[in-house]
């Protein structure tokens, strides 16, 4: 997968930014770092984000990858962000970027 220094770092931005108790979809930071796919997200965070709160960037179904879920919800739930069984409430959940968060020139 090809990324550039400059998206890595838009990406870690962007996951930094969001505040305790809320979370944001793949997609969401995919959109607001003018990345053409939610999957370049999922690989930057696996490859850089140990000291991002990475626990806060969930798929578009709101439910934890599996082997993660169990730590994740923990760290959600201690947040307050509500939990419905092993899905997060996305409608009462989701953070929103300004509209103009995904202004930056899209290389990917």
């Amino acid at each position: 997968m090809v990324t550039t220094d400059e998206q890595i770092e838009r990406v870690r931005e962007l996951v930094a930014s969001v505040p305790a108790g809320r979370v944001v979809t793949y997609g969401d930071i995919a959109g607001a770092a003018g990345l053409s796919s939610a999957r370049t997200v999922g690989w930057i965070m696996r490859t850089d984000s140990a000291d991002l709160p990475w626990h806060r960037v969930v798929p578009a179904s709101g439910r934890p990858a599996a082997h993660l879920a169990r730590r994740q919800l923990a760290r959600l739930e201690l947040e307050g962000v509500p939990i419905s069984g092993d899905r997060i409430d996305l409608t009462r959940a989701r953070h929103r970027f300004p509209p103009d968060s995904g202004d930056h020139e899209r290389s990917g």
